[in-house]
């Protein structure tokens, strides 16, 4: 960690060394704003996430409850690479470990409605007991707006109002 490596790229190839001995070589990818790397040169807990899908995560979030399946989703979509939402998403759900799955998925149902989904704002959730609180999300209003020529339902209603 930390060390100073050399980079010596062609056309075709980029190598890396260090202290002046080779200790990887790729083929150079043209493609703009993608990364390419080689499974062996991944960390081993990186290459443990390749055998993950999205897929996984959302059902491991199920077995929670709907709100955190929907909240890692959600997750994931937002990033470039779902890859990148891994390590969010693994901590949310070990959060069930420290808290009980039914305050975890009010977490995670509180963390949704006010669009803040991330692993950091779901610890925050559940560490000031905000899961326990009744939602202060307003409900809409369904009023009418007022004008002076809407009739209402009492001039419908009334027989002596009815146009013959």
């Amino acid at each position: 960690m930390g060390e100073e490596l050399e980079t010596s790229s062609t056309a075709t190839t980029v190598e890396i060394f260090y202290r002046g001995k080779r200790v990887a070589s790729h083929a150079r990818s043209f493609v703009a704003y993608h990364h390419s790397t080689v499974h062996e040169h991944m960390p081993k807990s990186h290459q443990a996430h390749l055998e993950w899908t999205p897929s996984r995560l959302i059902h491991w979030g199920e077995t929670v409850g709907q709100a955190t399946a929907q909240l890692i989703h959600t997750i994931l979509e937002s990033k470039p690479h779902p890859e990148m939402g891994y390590r969010a998403c693994l901590g949310i759900l070990r959060l069930g470990k420290s808290y009980s799955h039914p305050r975890l998925e009010a977490a995670c149902r509180r963390a949704l409605e006010r669009q803040a989904c991330s692993y950091p704002s779901v610890r925050s959730i559940l560490q000031r007991g905000l899961d326990r609180q009744p939602s202060s999300t307003p409900e809409p209003e369904r009023s009418s707006p007022q004008h002076e020529n809407l009739r209402g339902r009492d001039y419908y209603d009334s027989p002596s109002k009815l146009v013959q």
